[in-house]
């Protein structure tokens, strides 16, 4: 999730990219290359450090790490990346509507508590009592997922945004703002969100924005011409990567994982813990389900896109983002 300046930059490097989109090559020597990220502690790293991946697809995998979506949506460009676990929505949309051909294949990882909007605990508003919101000052970060999040809200409980005075705020100053007094209510994500709760209250859980159609998730993309070509192997990945999530989602296996995932991200235990905490990983049947791959983050996505477009962080939306989507690798993963 980045601010509109930084989501400039991405849509014109997506764009000079988009039509240099690397061909993953059949001679390509029995090896891959796979981005993630560090200090984002996730079960397929039990997997990867335990030789797994290369074990079940038979190819030398190179994992490394990146800081952002928006760089892995360039190394797929360039073919220098074939698989990307965990790339956050934002900057696949970003990369998708300018034109680079790369598909989701998975939902990584769910985190809607770690995105949400916090209202300033003196105003004693809750979600019983939204309407009182009207002529409200809010801090939002324009053109990002918690922009989305908070237009979903506001239409959920009937508040005309018209009626409120909404100020583009990254989360960090927002937090700050919250405790400040200065403004009414905040949006955010991460540390920042942690801040902001302590200066008040939200309106909807994590589970309760999901009903409303409110997704915060990551997933595990691919170049559209990898997935083609390699369905097979990619379908062995998404295998892989399920059996670890199952292992870890069963809770029998937390003190064997842990220390294993903690060290690959670069976390101490306590850290990892607290942040896997936060974290849903959907079985294949979840994700191949409605409320997922099945439409729901389709549907997401050209909310995200269109809410994008409006501030004015990229030129245009897809018509659809149904082709953005690709199912075939996981429904072969889950015959396996």
């Amino acid at each position: 999730m980045t601010i509109k300046t930084n989501l400039m930059g991405a849509v014109a490097g997506a764009a000079m990219l988009a039509g240099a989109q690397g061909a993953f090559a059949a001679g390509h020597g029995g090896e891959i290359t796979v981005a993630y990220f560090l200090e984002w502690p996730m079960p397929f790293q039990y997997a990867k450090e335990m030789g797994t991946y290369e074990e079940e697809m038979g190819v030398k995998i190179n994992w490394v790490s990146f800081d952002t979506g928006t760089a892995m949506s360039a190394a797929m460009a360039s073919g220098d990346v074939q698989i990307s676990v965990s790339q956050g929505v934002p900057p696949f949309v970003v990369a998708a509507s300018a034109g680079q051909d790369i598909q989701v294949v998975d939902v990584a990882v769910s985190y809607s508590d770690n995105d949400n909007c916090v209202v300033n605990s003196a105003l004693e508003i809750t979600k019983d009592s939204a309407a009182e919101l009207a002529g409200k000052k809010v801090a939002v970060p324009l053109g990002t997922a918690a922009h989305y999040g908070f237009l979903k809200q506001m239409d959920h409980f009937g508040v005309d945004v018209a009626s409120l005075n909404v100020v583009d705020m990254a989360p960090a100053e927002g937090a700050a703002a919250l405790a400040q007094g200065s403004i009414d209510m905040a949006c955010g994500w991460g540390g920042a969100l942690r801040r902001m709760k302590e200066s008040g209250n939200v309106l909807l859980t994590g589970a309760e924005k999901e009903e409303l159609g409110i997704l915060v998730f990551d997933v595990t993309s691919a170049p559209a011409n990898f997935v083609a070509e390699e369905s097979e192997l990619l379908a062995k990945f998404l295998k892989v990567t399920a059996d670890a999530n199952a292992m870890w989602n069963s809770g029998e296996n937390t003190a064997e994982m842990l220390p294993v995932i903690a060290k690959d991200a670069g976390m101490d235990e306590a850290a990892a813990q607290e942040t896997l905490a936060g974290f849903v990983f959907p079985d294949v049947e979840t994700q191949l389900g409605p409320k997922w791959l099945g439409g729901g983050s389709q549907e997401f996505m050209q909310g995200v896109a269109n809410v994008f477009v409006e501030a004015g962080s990229i030129d245009a939306a897809l018509d659809s983002y149904d082709g953005t989507v690709n199912t075939g690798p996981l429904q072969a993963a889950m015959g396996m």
